[in-house]
Formats: C-alpha cells, structure tokens, sequence
C-alpha cells in the first residue's frame, strides 16, 4: 500500500510540472500578440533604406519611396487646404479619391513666395519669378485626374516651376520626372522637393521639348507649359495606352487643354477639353515657332 501510495505521489508531481512547463508556453506565445511570427536573429527584416540621393535617377532596381510626410509643412493650415479641396475642387467636379487626396495633402503654402503665403490656397495661380507661375489649384487636380494614376504609374512633367504639380502627382505615381528649362527654377524646385521629403521625384534642367528619353516609356505625360504642336518626341516616349495632357494654342491667344491617347496599336488620338491659359514652352518650341 505505500509503495502504490509512492507511485501516486510521482504521477501527481509529474502531471504538476508538465502542467507548468505548457503554462509558461502559453504565456511566452500569447505576449507577442495574436498572428505574429518571431524570427531568428538572423532572419530580421531590414527597414526600408532612403537613397542617398532622391534625385538620382541613375539608382536602379529599387522601388522609390514616396514622400515622408514628416515635414512640418504638411501639419500647417490643413484646414486651408481642406476647404480649398471642398470649394474650389470637389466642388467643379473632380471625383477621383487619388487626387482629392494628393490636393488634400500637399502644402502648397510651400510652394510659394513668402509674400503670398496669405494667398496659398486661393482660386488663381501665382507668380513664382521668372516670368512662371505656379498654377490654380483647380487645374492641377482637373489634369492630374485624366492622367489616371496608380501606385505602378511612371510620370514625365514638362514644366517644374516651383515643383508643385510634380508632388501632386508623386502622391500617387510611384515615379515622377519633372524638367525644367530655366535652371534657376529646377535648382530651387530640387531642394524644395527634396526638403518635404519627396524620394520618388527626379527633376533635370533641359528642354522639354525632347523629354527623358532614357527614363521612357511613360504612363503619362503632363505639360504645364502651351506650344502651338505636341513636340514629337513626348509622343514616342508615351507607353502603348498611355496618356498625355497638354495645353494647346498660342502663348499670348487662345488654348485649350488637349487629351491625347496612344491606342496599344501606337494610334495616337486627341480630344479638347476646356480653354486655359498656361505661360508659353520655351526653348526648341519657341524657336520653331517664331
């Protein structure tokens, strides 16, 4: 009888410390949470790396980041920015959640001169020096939106000016290259994009009349500037079912915004949408058209 006693005594102990062994599992997987996996330490993942120049375009083989969105411009006068996208975007008609969003979010306060940050968000566009302007709000979303882009869209811009437009589109696009022919506008769009944290935007001082051939094909084109034609080589950079927005006519009468498409055939085909008034393209174009 004490030795059968004994025995029960061991199975007792042995079910009390398999009990607590199972407890102290339990309690190690439940503390990291419901569905995550803990690695080997040499199984980490890295966090994602900035290049050491976002305006390099010569980096290959890596996904650009989009914009940090830590610059304090982007928490100033959200209010502003958020009435300006109710009453003078959502308003005439532009629907696209994108590009409400990328309005919503970009501070245009930033792209300004100092003496007309009280004018920011106005319904105009403002002079930016040299002659350029950055353009009214309206027409950056109204053009943004027939681009139709998506996180896999690679944009070319013609015309930086104060780089504004450029970071519309790079909240949306995964990549955007932007020219600019005067280089004292192209130096200061640079940093600025740069300085608000935009690593998926390359800006060039060039003519834009020939494009970014080596950065090519595009999803979309956008020109911000107006030429009497469509300059040849933007045409042959623009991808099989891309689209391109421009404004037509003569720099100093009449213009319209133009919708051109090339069909997965290379046919390319165009539709005038609303009259504009855009500064004029300068360099090859001018001279062409002189």
């Amino acid at each position: 009888m004490k030795k059968v006693f004994i025995s029960w005594m061991y199975v007792a102990l042995s079910l009390l410390i398999v009990s607590a062994f199972l407890a102290i599992i339990f309690a190690v997987r439940s503390s990291t949470g419901p569905g995550l996996v803990l690695t080997a330490e040499s199984e980490k993942a890295e966090p994602n790396q900035v290049a050491s120049d976002a305006n390099d375009p010569n980096q290959k083989d890596r996904r650009p980041l989009p914009s940090a969105h830590d610059n304090p411009a982007f928490g100033q006068l959200y209010e502003q920015r958020e009435k300006m996208v109710r009453r003078q975007i959502e308003r005439r008609g532009v629907r696209d959640p994108n590009v409400l969003n990328a309005m919503q979010t970009v501070p245009r306060h930033a792209f300004v001169r100092g003496g007309d940050l009280h004018r920011a968000y106005d319904d105009s566009p403002l002079a930016i020096g040299l002659g350029q302007t950055i353009s009214q709000p309206f027409i950056v979303a109204y053009m943004t939106e027939f681009l139709k882009l998506d996180p896999n869209s690679k944009v070319l811009e013609i015309g930086t000016g104060s780089g504004y437009q450029a970071a519309v589109c790079a909240e949306i696009a995964a990549e955007v290259y932007t020219i600019e022919i005067l280089e004292e506008l192209a130096e200061s769009a640079k940093k600025r994009l740069k300085e608000l944290g935009y690593r998926n935007v390359w800006v060039k001082a060039a003519d834009g009349y020939f494009g970014w051939a080596e950065k090519g094909p595009f999803d979309a084109i956008i020109v911000t500037c107006a030429a009497g034609f469509v300059p040849p080589p933007l045409t042959q950079q623009l991808k099989s079912n891309g689209i391109m927005i421009l404004p037509l006519g003569s720099p100093y009468g009449a213009q319209r915004l133009v919708l051109i498409t090339k069909d997965h055939e290379g046919k390319i085909l165009s539709r005038e949408l609303i009259p504009v008034r855009f500064v004029p393209m300068l360099g090859r174009v001018a001279e062409t058209e002189k």
